[in-house]
C-alpha cells in the first residue's frame, strides 16, 4: 500500500533527520512505486503506452505521484519543450478598472484550461513599453496580449511578434496583428432596435463627446444607432457632446434642457453619462420613462442600481478575455483577422 505522506521524507544529506518540507522529486517518486526515474518520466509524459509500460506498472507510478504530492518541475519541461506555458499581458488600467477586469479573468480562465499561466503587466500601452517588453523575451514569454479599458486604436509596441500576438479590445490600423473588440456598431444598431420596438419614432438625442481620434466605441456606436434609425425614416440624431462621466454629464444635460429642446429619447454612451442624465431629467421636473426613454451602453453594475433600472447594452468582457485567448492560442487564426463579439441588451425598465 503506497501511503507514505509527504512530511515523512527526508534528506540524506542531514544525516535521516527531516528539517522541513522540502520538494518531491522524481527519484522519491521512483523508489516509492519502486520503479526506474525513467519509467516515471516516461509515465508524466505520456509515453507510457509507447515505451510499453505496463499498464500496473503505470498505476503504481501515479498512485506514488498523489500520495508523495509530487509536482512535475516547471523549470525542466521548459528546457525540454522550449516553452514556458506564459501567456504576458501588456494592459494600461484594466486590472484595476472594476468590471473592466473581467477581460483579464476570462482570459485567465480561457489560459487555465489549455494549461497556460497568465503574467499580467499593467502599465500603460504608449511608447515607453520597451523595458516590459524585454521583461517578457527574458521570461520566454510564449504569447503576448495587449489589453486596454477603452475600445481604442492602437499602434504594436516595438518588439512585439504579431504572429504571437493579439489585441484585446484595441486594434492596429496599420499592422496586421489579430484583434479581438465588442461589436460596437451592432451595439448601436441594438439600441436603435430597442427604442423603436417601445413606439420612439422621433427626437433622439445623443449625449456623450467621441472626438478622441483614436477611441472607437462612440463613433461605432452613433453610426450603427444612425444607420438602424435611417432604416425607419428617423433622421440622424442630435448630439449633446460632453466627457464620459457623470457630473459633466449631468451639468451638459441641464444647460441643454433649459433651452426647452423636444425629446423623447436620450441615448447615453456609457452607464456614468446615464446616471448624470438621470440628474439632470429630474432636476428638470421630467420623469424615466414617461417622459423621457433612456438607454445606455457598458451593462454595468450601475445600471441595475439605477432607478428605474437602466436598460443598457452590454459589454461582453468575460467573451472577449476568453476569444483572445482562443485565438493567440490557435494556429489556424488568420493572420491581423478582427474578432468582433456580439455585445447583448441588459433590460431595464428606463426604455417606454
Amino acid at each position: 500500500m503506497l501511503s507514505r505522506p509527504r512530511s515523512a521524507l527526508t534528506d540524506q544529506r542531514t544525516g535521516g533527520i527531516a528539517v522541513g518540507p522540502r520538494r518531491v522529486t522524481l527519484g522519491d517518486v521512483a523508489r516509492e512505486a519502486g520503479v526506474s526515474s525513467t519509467t516515471v518520466s516516461y509515465v508524466i509524459n505520456g509515453r507510457g503506452p509507447q515505451m510499453r509500460i505496463a499498464p500496473e506498472t503505470e498505476a503504481k507510478v501515479r498512485r506514488a505521484i498523489v500520495d508523495l504530492g509530487f509536482r512535475p518541475s516547471h523549470l525542466a519541461r521548459n528546457l525540454r519543450t522550449k516553452q514556458t506555458k506564459t501567456i504576458g499581458v501588456i494592459a494600461d488600467q484594466v486590472a484595476s478598472g472594476g468590471y473592466s477586469s473581467q477581460l483579464l479573468l476570462g482570459a485567465s480562465t480561457a489560459a487555465a484550461e489549455h494549461g497556460y499561466l497568465l503574467m499580467i503587466a499593467e502599465g500603460g500601452t504608449g511608447d515607453d513599453l520597451g523595458w516590459l517588453v524585454e521583461e517578457f523575451h527574458d521570461r520566454h514569454v510564449d504569447f503576448t496580449l495587449v489589453a486596454t479599458v477603452v475600445t481604442r486604436e492602437l499602434d504594436l509596441p516595438p518588439g512585439l511578434d504579431p504572429a504571437r500576438t493579439v489585441f484585446l479590445n484595441c486594434v492596429d490600423p496599420r499592422r496586421s496583428v489579430p484583434a479581438v473588440l465588442p461589436d460596437e456598431y451592432g451595439a448601436g444598431a441594438l439600441a436603435a432596435e430597442t427604442v423603436l420596438a417601445a413606439g420612439v419614432r422621433g427626437d433622439v438625442w445623443v449625449v456623450g463627446d467621441h472626438s478622441i481620434d483614436s477611441a472607437l466605441a462612440g463613433p461605432q456606436r452613433v453610426a450603427g444607432l444612425t444607420d438602424r434609425l435611417a432604416r425607419d425614416g428617423i433622421g440622424r440624431p442630435g448630439i449633446v457632446p460632453c466627457p464620459w462621466d457623470v457630473r459633466e454629464a449631468r451639468d451638459a444635460v441641464g444647460r441643454w434642457l433649459a433651452m426647452e429642446p423636444s425629446v423623447r429619447c436620450i441615448v447615453a454612451l456609457n452607464d456614468r453619462i446615464a446616471f448624470g442624465v438621470y440628474q439632470a431629467l429630474w432636476d428638470a421636473g421630467l420623469g424615466v420613462p414617461g417622459d423621457v426613454s433612456v438607454i445606455s451602453f457598458d451593462g454595468s453594475d450601475l445600471a441595475s442600481w439605477l432607478r428605474p433600472s437602466l436598460t443598457s447594452v452590454e459589454i461582453p468582457y468575460l467573451e472577449m478575455g476568453a476569444a483572445a485567448v482562443r485565438v493567440l492560442l490557435d494556429p489556424q487564426h488568420a493572420k491581423g483577422a478582427v474578432h468582433q463579439i456580439p455585445m447583448q441588451l441588459r433590460a431595464g425598465s428606463s426604455v417606454s
